[in-house]
């Protein structure tokens, strides 16, 4: 069985910085993209970061230049270093993952999220 669990959430200030983490685990044989989404309350789930095998990554426009995910070494966790918060940022942050579980087809797995709240 496969799980998602995001940690790192939490109540900072504007201008501030966390750092978000989401390990994969169980019997996965490969894990192709990694992403991250953010759902504001009363908004759709939007996808904030993504990043292939080869570490290839693109933005959502809001957070070019102040978000950076990282995938170290290809492996089964993912990163989202957020700086420069801003209060519009809050949300809670979920992560996904595309890959192929022993004895499965590759599919789409979510982690549980967690919330990060941007204070003025």
């Amino acid at each position: 069985q496969v799980q998602l669990v995001e940690s790192g959430g939490g109540l900072v200030q504007a201008g501030g910085s966390l750092k978000l983490s989401c390990a994969a685990s169980g019997s996965i044989l490969k894990i192709n993209n990694m992403s991250w989404y953010r759902q504001a309350p009363g908004k759709q789930r939007e996808l904030v970061a993504t990043i292939t095998d080869t570490g290839t990554t693109d933005y959502e426009d809001s957070v070019k230049g102040r978000f950076t995910i990282s995938r170290p070494n290809a492996g089964n966790t993912v990163y989202l270093q957020m700086n420069s918060l801003k209060p519009e940022d809050t949300a809670v942050y979920y992560c996904n993952a595309f890959l192929r579980a022993y004895a499965e087809n590759f599919r789409l797995y979510w982690g549980q999220g967690t919330q990060v709240t941007v204070s003025s």
